[in-house]
């Protein structure tokens, strides 16, 4: 199974704001950290949003947030909601279209694949991976985590070594 880019964004933004459930995150902090197109991800918040699994608020201090604790959100849920119901292979041209063995098996095995995902939440994604917590943190750290308009952190000038013939600037 291949979920399309809309949902991997989608997955990144909830596991993003499950990393930080005490405050509002601009959609621009998101988009600097996963190095993502700020536009592509509005519309993914656009659409969590009005499936409910995230709530926003707007103007200077705004950002967005989940609707509900991580521990309450099902990966399958969002993964289901952010893909629709579209056929896994497109039947339309085929000689074998409304006689073919294989498309029950593809919904079976689609069914299979959000059973999976149904059985983990976002907060046990969250916390998984030993490394995924502190990585996702420390992204909102080098963003400048303040207020909506903060500045990205600019990078650190590279240290000069003696047989480092660059100049300066």
């Amino acid at each position: 199974m291949h979920l399309s880019k809309f949902t991997d964004y989608a997955l990144r933004v909830c596991l993003y704001l499950g990393a930080h459930p005490e405050r509002l995150v601009p959609i621009s902090e998101m988009a600097r950290a996963h190095d993502l197109s700020q536009s592509n991800l509005m519309k993914v918040v656009h659409q969590l949003v009005e499936g409910g699994f995230l709530s926003s608020t707007r103007g200077r201090s705004g950002g967005i947030r989940l609707a509900r604790p991580a521990e309450e959100i099902r990966l399958g849920a969002v993964a289901r909601y952010m893909e629709s119901d579209g056929a896994m292979v497109d039947c339309s041209s085929c000689i074998l279209r409304g006689s073919c063995g294989l498309v029950p098996a593809l919904h079976e095995a689609r069914m299979a694949f959000f059973a999976v995902l149904d059985s983990q939440t976002l907060d046990r994604a969250v916390k998984s991976h030993p490394r995924m917590l502190p990585i996702l943190r420390s992204a909102a750290d080098k963003q400048g985590s303040g207020a909506c308009g903060a500045a990205p952190a600019t990078a650190p000038a590279r240290p000069r070594r003696v047989e480092d013939p660059t100049p300066v600037k």
